[in-house]
């Protein structure tokens, strides 16, 4: 194939357009990006069942908690009366009469440490009739592994109520995965204990747990979305995400249960399934968001709650007309000024108390998620409610609207039409949000969606992902045929980067044998991070945008008959042409390109090229530590490799491989 590319330049691209969309689903939160290494840490989990219209959850505060040695005199009870934090009114109240007992937390499928590493332990401890030392430990087999004390007057600060602040800090020798965390009492007596809490010495800012936010930065990231997703309506209004929970200390976020922990609850389960402990302790609260956003280089967007639970799952709503209505409008409005207000304002002055006096730089803000129109659910007149409060008080800050579930049904075109009806208004919306989960086959017949798009309307393309299988706990589910379709369909935002302003692959992240939804783009479990190959698809975007489009003459539609993918892009910085390329053929292609003479004077014919492809040896595999989870995880290992070439002769293009070619 000769591939011609013009001088000519067609489409800005917006410099922030490939970015990330983050929800706590697959335990991604609690249990993942969010370090903290003890599950139920304040002893407020609770157990979440039913189905739509009839949810419930009952409190299970002794959840991931037992007595240690298991056979020992020790009566472990959770307790109301005088707590550390009003919003978390139960503690654990522990009786020992034995020496050396206490008990023992097995963290997210065992705590795992690593070889020269530190741990920091706080917890608060009120001593109702004991004199001794505190000891923790973890422990696996009997053996411990890692240990420290400190003695029951040794706390660094005391609460009114009395509880007291200890600190211990572990060191790991070795590395061990599959083991316990232990607090043992010296002596006899009565202690009540109250958020228990474990971090990894390396937790990016404290919070983050490393290997995880690494996989992120590496991304380069236009913008983060958070925090989802479905949690951020709940399958009922009293488990939506406040976000004014999280602006506390964290024993003072008040526990959630999650959304997820519902998912798939059916009759042969008896409507609990197996995530029913999935809880949220707002650990990764909205000054997290905020602040991840800025150490990954992302501009954070935000998305509110309208007043809806789930529309999938409730018909539960807040009148528009009501009082409660005004307070959700409120709240959207508290939060720009916390995170761009001075420090002279209410939320602002949070703001620097929390540890951030200079503003976040909140420019983009999402109105709903995944709402559509009915003849119950008011959207739009609540879209209009917000668009209109918002823009009065901060007429900068830039709206994204809701197109529902899908784009091919009717309250998809009713979206459109009631923008498209608004689109003389300056500034109404800036981008439309659209969400695509479908077969590989769709993103490659659809590789032409957006170049008849109307283009008086922006788009987001907030979530979307091939599914060449679905489901819970189906890391098989990426695969490279998927990867490989999502990068054709990026060709084609790209090419119409002058109506498609923003786009995010969907979910992020998915612990092992956590996952409610399945393909995610990373998977990771309590050592170990797993990109798949949409990651590395998103990267190949991410680190390689121009900030315009070339024109190539229309020959998109006949190269995709060939089963040939491609954008081309130009960055003006590095005065560089940028060819994305996607070959969907089992058999390698050629590729012969004619540069319009004058376009890259300065180059000696040279290109530098990136191919993401099956790994085609098996000694590229074990250059990986991970090389059997690694095969388990995908069909087909991938593996990126760079080349370099001579303009003028042709390309090839191995069989099913996406290439970023650069000149």
């Amino acid at each position: 194939m000769e591939l011609k590319i013009s001088a000519a330049r067609r489409a800005t691209i917006q410099p922030d357009m490939i970015g990330l969309f983050f929800e706590d689903i697959n335990y991604a939160a609690d249990g993942g990006l969010y370090a903290e290494m003890i599950e139920n840490r304040s002893f407020e989990f609770v157990r979440a069942g039913g189905d739509a219209k009839d949810y419930y959850f009952e409190y299970d505060g002794l959840y991931g908690w037992s007595s240690y040695p298991k056979d020992a005199p020790v009566c472990l009870r959770t307790v109301q009366g005088s707590p550390l934090s009003e919003e978390n009114p139960h503690y654990l109240r522990v009786t020992t009469h034995q020496q050396k007992t206490g008990f023992c937390n097995q963290g997210y499928s065992g705590i795992a440490l690593k070889q020269g590493m530190d741990y920091h332990i706080t917890f608060f401890a009120r001593c109702v009739s004991y004199q001794g030392n505190f000891r923790a430990e973890i422990v696996k087999d009997g053996k411990c592994y890692a240990f420290d004390e400190v003695s029951c007057e040794a706390y660094s600060e005391e609460t009114y109520n009395y509880f007291r602040r200890y600190h211990l800090n572990l060191h790991a020798d070795e590395d061990i995965t599959g083991a316990i965390f232990v607090l043992l009492l010296t002596g006899e007596g009565t202690v009540e204990f109250d958020f228990i809490s474990m971090f990894p010495k390396d937790a990016v800012a404290g919070i983050f747990r490393k290997d995880l936010f690494d996989a992120l930065k590496a991304l380069k990231p236009g913008f983060l979305r958070f925090p989802g997703g479905c949690i951020v309506e709940g399958n009922t209004l009293s488990n939506r995400y406040r976000y004014k929970d999280s602006l506390t200390e964290p024993w003072n976020r008040k526990n959630n249960w999650n959304r997820w922990a519902v998912h798939e609850n059916c009759r042969e389960n008896n409507f609990c399934g197996k995530y029913s402990h999935y809880n949220q302790t707002l650990g990764l609260g909205y000054y997290e968001y905020f602040l991840l956003c800025e150490l990954i280089g992302a501009k954070p967007l935000p998305v509110m709650n309208v007043g809806f639970a789930c529309q999938y799952q409730s018909t539960e709503q807040i009148a528009i007309t009501s009082p409660e209505f005004a307070m959700f409008v409120q709240d959207t409005l508290d939060l720009i000024e916390f995170a761009n207000g001075d420090t002279n304002t209410i939320w602002g002055a949070m703001r620097e108390e929390m540890g951030h006096p200079e503003p976040f730089g909140l420019t983009l803000l999402g109105i709903g998620n995944e709402q559509w129109q009915t003849e119950q659910a008011d959207f739009f007149e609540r879209y209009m409610a917000f668009e209109q409060a918002i823009h009065d008080h901060y007429p900068s800050i830039r709206l994204i609207g809701s197109a529902g579930p899908d784009i091919t049904s009717a309250r998809y075109t009713a979206a459109w039409d009631f923008y498209r009806e608004q689109a003389d208004k300056k500034d109404f919306v800036y981008a439309v949000d659209e969400h695509y989960y479908v077969k590989p086959e769709w993103l490659y017949d659809h590789a032409d969606f957006y170049d008849n798009y109307p283009r008086d309307v922006k788009v987001f393309s907030g979530e979307y992902a091939a599914h060449p299988k679905s489901g819970m706990n189906r890391p098989d589910a990426n695969t490279l045929e998927g990867a490989l379709s999502e990068a054709a369909f990026l060709t084609n935002l790209e090419r119409n980067a002058d109506v498609v302003v923003m786009a995010s692959y969907a979910p992020l992240f998915a612990r092992l044998d956590y996952a409610q939804w399945s393909p995610d783009m990373i998977w990771f479990d309590e050592t170990k991070v797993y990109p798949t190959a949409s990651y590395y698809v998103q990267q190949l975007y991410s680190c390689n945008m121009g900030n315009v489009t070339l024109d190539t003459f229309g020959q998109e539609k006949e190269a995709a008959k060939e089963g040939l993918y491609y954008s081309v892009s130009y960055c003006e910085k590095e005065e560089e042409v940028i060819l994305k390329i996607v070959n969907a053929n089992e058999e390698a292609r050629t590729v012969l390109l004619q540069v319009e003479e004058g376009l890259i004077p300065h180059r000696n014919g040279n290109y530098r090229a990136k191919t993401l492809a099956a790994a085609k040896t098996n000694e590229e595999m074990r250059q990986t530590e991970n090389e059997e989870i690694y095969r388990s995880l995908l069909p087909e290992a991938v593996s990126v490799t760079e080349s370099e070439g001579v303009l003028a002769n042709a390309m090839t293009l191995p069989g099913k491989s996406f290439t970023v070619v650069r000149f």
